[in-house]
């Protein structure tokens, strides 16, 4: 299923027993548990984990920020967190030999978990769009508006994606991957990119027109703060994107 985890089966081999309790660490409501009694010392060393070039998946999820992955890109430049993992030393003395932060990327205000913790530990400014910000008080280095794209950077590039909230946006990076928030994901059951209406807190057709807009881009990778991440070469992920318009404006015209 695509809206839950469940553990189907006991691991087998030690390289099994490693995933479980990296799934253990990554909990944001220690829901997994072991018996008999394993270390999590391995587990916890783990992360940041590598998932593709210099693109790191850094677990230790935060129950305030519902759960929602959060990533590390690793540059020369200046490392750039996407989205806040739950603070934990161990992550932090990890990254800190990765480079340490240089900017925090904000997709939008669902996501923000121990932000300011993460910004001051590391002197990293945070980027945010104005419209996420609203009444939460947030002192956020770097406030973007508007609805055009933003580089960061010449390998950085955010684009506003209102929909999911008003103020939403996703990151694209290297024109390979992209960090795409609470606006885009993987199915599993579908085998293709997902947008989901149930979770849609702002505006349906605004986030069609938004995912509209991402056709200009190319991208090899769907690195999203909820659900599965895809990998396809950029042609296919184009048709997937397409595929998930069809089917937003197919539900949108049921609704109307």
């Amino acid at each position: 299923m695509d809206e839950q985890s469940i553990v189907h089966r006991q691991p087998v081999g030690a390289d099994e027993t490693l995933a479980a309790m990296k799934a253990l660490v990554t909990c944001p409501t220690a829901s997994i548990g072991s018996s008999p009694q394993h270390s999590a010392g391995a587990a916890v060393d783990a992360f940041p984990e590598l998932i593709d070039g210099n693109v790191y998946f850094c677990g230790f999820a935060s129950e305030a920020s519902y759960g929602a992955a959060s990533y590390l890109i690793v540059r020369p430049e200046g490392n750039v967190l996407v989205d806040s993992p739950r603070f934990a030393r161990p992550l932090a003395k990890h990254i800190a030999e990765l480079g340490g932060i240089r900017m925090l990327l904000l997709t939008h205000r669902d996501d923000v978990a121990d932000h300011d913790t993460w910004s001051a530990a590391f002197h990293a400014g945070r980027i945010m769009h104005q419209r996420d910000i609203g009444r939460h008080g947030w002192c956020i280095e770097r406030v973007l508006s508007g609805d055009e794209p933003a580089p960061l950077a010449p390998d950085l590039l955010v684009i506003p994606t209102p929909g999911h909230t008003q103020g939403h946006m996703v990151l694209l990076y290297q024109n390979r991957y992209l960090f795409s928030g609470d606006h885009l994901r993987w199915s599993a059951s579908d085998r293709t990119l997902h947008a989901s209406r149930e979770v849609c807190w702002f505006s349906w057709p605004e986030q069609i027109r938004s995912m509209e807009r991402l056709l200009q881009y190319r991208f090899e990778w769907v690195l999203p703060g909820h659900g599965r991440r895809a990998n396809a070469s950029a042609e296919e992920m184009n048709e997937h994107l397409r595929n998930c318009i069809r089917v937003m404006k197919r539900d949108e015209a049921h609704h109307l």
